[in-house]
């Protein structure tokens, strides 16, 4: 995780490409491998969620470029007909330059968004940016209806967030940062328990709700408690991360449940491709197989 947030390492990666084996878990570079990612998937019956990564901005320009990179994603999803909408996170548009400019920057987004009729999920990032980006997240409500956010199962806030959000289409994730105790449950038994109650009181009430989890234990509770409350699939989706489970993935649309995958791209899949390595450390075979494959 540390070594995600190293910048020299980051600028390297870049000139390495993906001799690491990042190409298992990030759907390429440009446009054009992203959108053969999505095909395939929708090929499958799977829809996708488009993240463009971006990494470090501190500065305004590296903002406005990540922000023209989004607007091309965009783009390319509207000129390609794909079932695909987009994720971003505030920070890669300026959120740690300045608010006022970064609410600019995902207005400009959201805009092109809603005239080529594409849902955008505002992604969470740790609890120093929590509220800023549910504070942009309620202005832009008010003039966006294509708009959903994130609520992570193990901050004490999050049933009441829930609450708040009622109305608007969430993904519910377990929360894959480092909190401290003040704010966050520790122990997996209690955020896994916390996670499966807010799915649950989420299903009871309106609002469409993307259920992010690879926990197949998760997943089986939630099949099972759709059954006896008659609650209708259409109401729901799986999620997982692009090259994780994908058997999982292609069983659970077989047996009928909607289902979306999160595709990440992007020159600048370093720092993701490392934080995915440091949750799930059996995944460093991925990085073993590509240097013995060179």
């Amino acid at each position: 995780m540390a070594l995600s947030k190293n910048q020299l390492l980051n600028a390297s990666a870049k000139k390495w490409g993906f001799k690491l084996g990042a190409g298992k878990v990030v759907a390429g570079t440009d446009t054009d491998g992203m959108i053969q990612s999505v095909k395939n998937l929708n090929s499958n019956g799977i829809s996708a969620t488009v993240d463009h990564l971006g990494e470090f901005v501190r500065y305004e320009h590296e903002a406005i470029e990540a922000k023209e990179n989004v607007l091309k994603t965009l783009e390319a999803i509207k000129q390609s007909g794909v079932d695909a909408h987009l994720s971003i996170k505030l920070t890669q548009i300026g959120l740690d330059v300045d608010q006022d400019f970064c609410l600019k920057n995902i207005q400009d987004i959201m805009k092109t968004a809603k005239e080529y009729g594409i849902f955008v999920n505002i992604d969470m990032e740790d609890y120093s940016h929590l509220q800023m980006t549910f504070d942009i997240v309620e202005e832009l409500r008010y003039e966006y209806d294509n708009i959903g956010t994130v609520i992570q199962a193990y901050l004490y806030r999050s049933e009441n967030d829930l609450d708040r959000l009622k109305h608007t289409r969430l993904r519910l994730v377990k929360g894959a940062y480092k909190e401290n105790e003040q704010v966050s449950l520790q122990r997996k038994e209690e955020i896994d328990a916390n996670y499966l109650k807010l799915i649950k009181k989420r299903l009871l009430h309106p609002g469409f709700t993307s259920i992010a989890t690879h926990d197949h234990h998760i997943i089986n509770a939630v099949k099972q408690f759709v059954i006896e409350n008659n609650i209708p699939k259409d109401k729901f989706e799986f999620q997982m991360l692009y090259g994780f489970r994908t058997g999982m993935q292609l069983e659970l649309v077989e047996e009928g449940y909607s289902f979306c995958t999160y595709v990440p791209y992007g020159h600048d899949w370093y720092g993701y491709f490392m934080r995915r390595l440091a949750e799930r450390p059996q995944n460093l075979n991925l990085v073993l197989k590509g240097l013995v494959a060179k």
